[in-house]
């Protein structure tokens, strides 16, 4: 299987002069197209900086950042727009807008392509709500939704337009396990059946089972990886 992530001496920095700090140190790290990676570490140890600078959210500064066959090192603003239009990104904080509805929530991340048509936008919307078990709250503004409730929103807003590659940032910390559970278990499924790929940090150990890999991250550097 091809690599959809192929990182290789990965350096970053942050501040200049006598406040740079380096988060990074010679980072290299692979993920297979159809396979589940978890990132664990303490926190401040440079998971989110890596996984950002996977996503093409930040400027990569040393080093080589391959993703779905392009060189982010390399990339200009418009390939790096083209690129995140593969990418589903879950974070830590639901970054909902307030005044959408969860089903509308959900179709934002369909606007990114055109060539689905607005009835085709909000079917899809609907089935991957009830997917992650809110076929019941489509209508609901987000304030009217519980955290875990929020965060499944922001899952299926992630997984709607069907990604290749897909990076999370601790996806079930405002689930309770077994609902955390599920929704790992359908990353790893949309893994399996669609060739995608996911990237995940997380510190729940009650999921650890459903890795490919586990890679250790410590100090800015990846320790070891089972």
């Amino acid at each position: 299987m091809p690599d959809a992530i192929d990182v290789h001496d990965l350096n970053y920095s942050f501040g200049e002069g006598d406040l740079r700090k380096q988060v990074l140190y010679d980072v290299s790290l692979t993920v297979q197209t159809g396979s589940v990676v978890i990132l664990m570490g303490p926190s401040g140890c440079g998971k989110t900086t890596l996984l950002t600078l996977v996503g093409g959210l930040r400027t990569v500064q040393s080093g080589q950042v391959d993703v779905l066959g392009h060189d982010l090192d390399a990339a200009g603003p418009t390939e790096l727009v083209a690129v995140r239009r593969h990418i589903g990104f879950v974070f830590q904080l639901h970054n909902l807008l307030d005044f959408l509805t969860a089903q509308q929530n959900v179709e934002m991340s369909l606007q990114l392509h055109p060539e689905v048509d607005p009835v085709t936008r909000r079917r899809r919307a609907q089935e991957m709500l009830k997917v992650v078990g809110l076929g019941d709250r489509m209508n609901y503004y987000p304030a009217a939704l519980s955290g875990g409730q929020r965060q499944r929103v922001s899952i299926a807003r992630a997984l709607v337009a069907q990604p290749q590659l897909i990076l999370a940032d601790e996806p079930t910390a405002a689930l309770d396990s077994t609902s955390g559970r599920q929704v790992v278990e359908l990353l790893q499924r949309l893994a399996k059946e669609q060739g995608a790929a996911v990237l995940m940090v997380t510190h729940d150990n009650r999921i650890l089972d459903l890795a490919d890999r586990i890679v250790q991250m410590e100090d800015g550097r990846i320790q070891k990886e089972t």
